[in-house]
C-alpha cells in the first residue's frame, strides 16, 4: 500500500482545485477537477499482470488522501448547490418522506408489542412499546438524545427483548459506524442499566428462560499487528447476566472459533445461539457473512451452555442447505434448500438429530418459502411467486395446512409471532401500496387492519405499475417490475431510473417505502424500473446462483437486458436513462457503465463495490468470499476480475455522468472503493460529463444515516441526474 508524502506536484493540483471553487462559474459541461496523481502498482495474479494507478488512495489516514477526498467533496457539494431545482427537490422529497407516521421492526412477548416508530419530522425511528395492539404507546428509546449537544448522531442498531417483555437489550453505534454497543433498558422505569458492551456489531441477542441473562455475538478487540479483517471476522458467543461485568469484560464465552479445541467451528463472521422460552436445548450457529446463507449448526442440552467447555454437537454442515431455524422445545424447525432450490421447511428432534431424515412438513413447490414463525396454533410459512405472497398456517405435523387469504396482493414480512401466543401480526405492502400492518385470529381465519399504521396522506392516483419480462442476453426471462404515472406515453422521452442489485439471494420485491420516495420523480413524468437481475432471490436459491461468482457476469448482462428494454420500449432513450444501485449493487451498475457506457445517461453508485480484487483485504472482504470468491484461487481471481468494475474502465472512453457517493465511516465497503473509482473515471472518460465523488463525513453505509442525511442524499442523485438529463429547471445559471 502507497503511503507516499504529499508531493509540490500534489499541493499545486488542490490549490488549482481551491482556486476553481471560489472563481469559476459552473456550466453545464462543468470544469473538471485536477485529476488525482498516477502512482502505479503492479500486481501479478496467475501470470496475469494487473495495474493499479490509484492504490495509494485506499491509505485513508494519509494526510494526502483525505486533502484530495475533502476536496473532491467539498466541489461536489459546491457544484450540486448550485443546481436551481435541488431546493425544490429537497422540500418535495422532504414533504413526501414525512407525510405519515410509519412502525416497523415489530417483536412480541405476550401481549406486550415492541416496534419502532418513524414520526414525520424525526431525525431517526424511535423504540416503543405498548401491552395490547390498542394499548397505550411508551417510548423506550430516542437515538436523537443520545447524540444531543455533539456533532455525532445515534442510532438504534437493533433491539431483542426479554421473553416476559421487561428488559430490552439494544445495540446503538454512533456516526452511521455500525459499531454497536449493548446497552439494557428496564421497560417498567424506562431507565437505562449500567450495561455497555461494545464490539457487538451485527449481535444477536438470545435471552434465556431466566430474563436475567442472554447469549450474543461480540468481536475481538484490536491489538497491535492485528490485521484490520480480522476485527469483524470470527466473531463468538457469549453469556452475560444482568448486572454482572457490565462491560461484557470477563463474560464466559460460549461458542466459537477456536473456543474449544474440540468443537470444530469454521472460519467465519459470526456465531450466535437459537433458544425459545420452552427450550431445553440450545442451537449453536456459525454463519460466514452473518446473513441467511446455509450455516453450520450444533446443539447440547441447554444446561450445559454455560463456559468454554459446552459439548457443541455438530448436527448440519454448509452443504445441508439449513439458512433459516427456530427451536421450539427440543424441536428444530428449519428451511432447507438442499434438494429443493425453492427451499422446503423442516423438523427434527435435537435429542435424536438426523437430518438426513428430516420431516418434511412443507416440500419444495412452484413458489419460493421466505420465511417462516412459530405460534401456539402452528406455523405460518411465507411464499412468494414472482412479485405476489402468500401465507399459509402449517400445523407443527405438517397434517394440516391453510391459505390465509391476504387484503391484496403485495410484498408480504414474515408475520409476527411468539410461540406461546394465538394469532400473527403481518405486514402488506406494494409498490403504489401503502404499508399496512394486519392482524390474524386463527380462530376465526379473518385478517384486519390493526391500525398501527395510519392511513397514508399521499395521493396515489397518479401512479400505477406493470410487471414486464426482459430479455436477457442468454435467453433467459428476467422480471422487470415498471412504475410510472397514469397516462404515460411511450415516446422514449421520460427521464428513467433503472435500479437493481442482484447479490446474495436478496429479492427485489415490492416496497412502500421506495414507491413514496418515487413519487418526486414519477409526478415529473419519470418512469421508475426495477430489475429482478439473477444473483437474487426472486426464484430461489437457483436464481440466486446463477449470478454469483463465475456466473456474476449474468447479474450485470441482465441489468442491462432491463435498460435495452425500456429503450426498445420507449419507455425512454439513452440520454434519459439512468441506473442507481448501492453496496453489492455497485458490481451491477459498475458493470452497466463500464460495459454499456452509449446505454446511459448518468450512474448512480452508493457505497458501492467496484474494485473487487481488493475488497477481500478489507475488513468486510472475508466474510463476503462465499457471496463473490478470492483471488487466492485461481478460479476466484477469474470470477473477481470478470465482475470488477474498476480493472475495465478504459481510457478515452466516452462514460456517462457519474455521481460516486459513500459514508466516511463505512464498515462495510471501504470509502475508497469508490475515491478509487472516481479518481479513475475522471482520468479516463472522454465524454466531457462529470464524475464526482459526494461524501457524508458523518454517515457509513447507510444503515443510521438520519432522516435528513437520507433526504440530502436522494436530492443530490435525482437532481443529478436531471441536470445531466438536461431538464431546464435542473441546469446552472451561465
Amino acid at each position: 500500500m502507497c503511503t507516499a508524502r504529499l508531493t509540490l506536484r500534489f499541493a499545486l493540483q488542490l490549490l488549482t482545485v481551491a482556486c476553481t471553487l471560489l472563481s469559476s462559474r459552473i456550466t453545464g459541461a462543468t470544469e473538471p477537477l485536477s485529476p488525482a496523481p498516477i502512482r502505479p502498482v503492479t500486481d501479478t495474479y496467475y501470470g496475469t499482470e494487473v495495474t493499479d494507478n490509484y492504490r495509494y488512495l485506499e491509505n485513508l489516514d494519509d494526510p494526502e488522501v483525505r486533502t484530495w477526498m475533502k476536496s473532491q467533496a467539498q466541489y461536489t457539494d459546491t457544484l450540486l448547490a448550485s443546481l436551481p431545482g435541488r431546493e425544490p427537490m429537497l422540500k418535495r422529497i422532504h414533504e413526501l418522506l414525512n407525510a405519515d407516521l410509519t412502525r416497523n421492526s415489530f417483536v412480541r412477548r405476550g401481549q406486550r408489542y415492541f416496534y419502532e416508530t418513524f414520526e414525520p419530522g424525526a431525525a431517526l425511528p424511535k423504540l416503543y412499546y405498548r401491552d395490547g395492539l390498542k394499548g397505550t404507546e411508551h417510548l423506550l428509546l430516542d437515538p436523537a438524545q443520545l447524540g444531543k449537544g455533539t456533532k455525532t448522531h445515534y442510532a438504534l442498531d437493533f433491539y431483542t427483548p426479554s421473553w416476559d417483555g421487561r428488559l430490552v437489550a439494544v445495540g446503538t453505534s454512533a456516526g452511521g459506524s455500525e459499531n454497536s454497543v449493548i446497552h439494557l433498558i428496564d421497560v417498567k422505569s424506562g431507565k437505562t442499566l449500567s450495561e455497555s458492551i461494545d464490539r457487538a456489531s451485527d449481535s444477536v441477542i438470545t435471552w434465556r428462560g431466566d430474563n436475567q441473562s442472554f447469549f450474543y455475538l461480540r468481536y475481538p478487540k484490536l491489538t497491535p499487528g492485528m490485521p484490520a479483517n480480522e476485527t469483524l471476522y470470527n466473531g463468538r458467543t457469549y453469556l452475560h447476566t444482568v448486572g454482572a461485568r457490565v462491560t461484557g469484560d470477563g463474560d464466559p464465552v460460549i461458542f466459537g472459533r477456536g473456543v474449544n479445541p474440540s468443537i470444530d467451528v469454521p472460519d467465519g463472521q459470526g456465531t450466535f445461539i437459537v433458544i425459545s422460552p420452552d427450550a431445553t436445548y440450545a442451537l449453536a450457529v456459525a454463519n460466514h457473512n452473518m446473513d441467511q446463507s446455509p450455516s453450520t449448526l450444533y446443539t447440547t442440552s441447554l444446561i450445559h451452555a454455560t463456559d468454554s467447555h459446552t459439548p457443541w454437537r455438530q448436527i448440519a454442515a454448509v452443504d445441508d442447505g439449513v439458512t433459516q431455524f427456530q427451536v421450539q422445545g427440543d424441536k428444530l424447525y428449519f428451511l432447507t434448500l438442499k434438494g429443493a432450490p425453492r427451499f422446503s421447511l423442516k423438523v427434527m428432534s435435537l435429542a435424536q438429530p438426523d437430518i438426513a431424515h428430516a420431516d418434511v412438513l412443507v416440500p419444495e413447490g412452484p413458489a419460493v418459502i421466505d420465511g417462516f414463525s412459530l405460534a401456539r396454533e402452528g406455523i405460518y410459512v411465507q411464499e412468494r411467486d414472482g412479485a405476489g405472497s402468500r401465507l399459509l398456517l402449517v400445523s407443527y405435523d405438517g397434517k394440516q395446512s391453510r391459505v390465509v387469504a391476504l387484503p391484496f396482493e403485495g410484498r408480504l414480512d414474515t408475520p409476527v409471532t411468539d410461540p406461546r401466543e394465538s394469532g400473527a401480526l403481518y405486514n402488506l405492502q406494494g409498490w403504489i401500496k401503502p404499508s399496512q400492518m394486519f392482524v390474524y385470529d386463527a380462530a376465526t381465519d379473518q385478517s384486519s387492519d390493526s391500525g398501527l399504521i395510519p392511513p397514508t396522506h399521499l395521493d396515489l392516483s397518479q401512479a400505477e405499475s406493470t410487471e414486464v419480462f426482459a430479455v436477457g442476453q442468454d435467453g433467459t426471462r428476467i422480471p422487470l417490475s415498471i412504475v410510472y404515472r397514469k397516462g404515460l406515453k411511450l415516446d422514449g422521452t421520460h427521464p428513467t431510473m433503472l435500479v437493481g442489485y442482484g447479490s446474495y439471494g436478496l429479492s427485489f420485491d415490492p416496497n412502500w417505502f421506495p414507491a413514496a420516495l418515487s413519487l418526486t420523480w414519477i409526478e415529473r413524468g419519470g418512469v421508475v424500473a426495477i430489475a429482478h437481475i439473477r444473483g437474487g432471490g426472486e426464484y430461489g436459491e437457483s436464481w440466486h446462483r446463477a449470478g454469483q461468482k463465475s456466473t456474476k457476469l449474468n447479474t450485470i448482462f441482465d441489468f442491462i437486458a432491463c435498460g435495452d428494454y425500456l429503450v426498445k420500449q420507449h419507455y425512454t432513450s439513452p440520454k434519459f436513462l439512468a441506473a442507481w444501485s448501492a453496496s453489492a449493487g455497485g458490481i451491477t451498475v459498475g458493470g452497466a457503465l463500464t460495459r454499456a457506457p452509449d446505454l446511459f445517461r448518468v450512474i448512480i453508485d452508493q457505497v458501492g463495490m467496484t474494485d473487487t480484487l481488493r475488497f477481500e483485504t478489507t475488513p468486510n472482504g472475508p466474510p463476503n468470499v462465499p457471496e463473490f470468491g478470492s483471488v487466492s484461487t485461481e478460479d476466484g481471481f477469474h470470477d473477481l476480475y470478470a465482475m470488477g468494475a474498476y480493472v475495465h474502465v478504459r481510457d478515452g472512453t466516452a462514460y456517462p455522468a457519474v455521481l460516486f457517493s459513500t459514508g466516511a465511516n463505512d464498515p462495510r465497503v471501504a470509502p475508497w472503493e469508490v475515491t478509487k473509482m472516481a479518481a479513475r473515471i475522471q482520468a479516463a472518460t472522454v465524454s466531457g460529463r462529470p464524475a464526482l465523488l459526494r461524501i457524508d463525513y458523518d454517515a457509513g453505509h447507510g444503515m443510521g444515516s438520519t432522516e435528513s442525511q437520507f433526504e440530502r442524499e436522494f436530492a443530490d442523485y435525482w437532481s443529478f441526474t436531471l441536470w445531466q438529463m438536461g431538464d431546464p429547471q435542473f441546469q446552472p445559471a451561465q
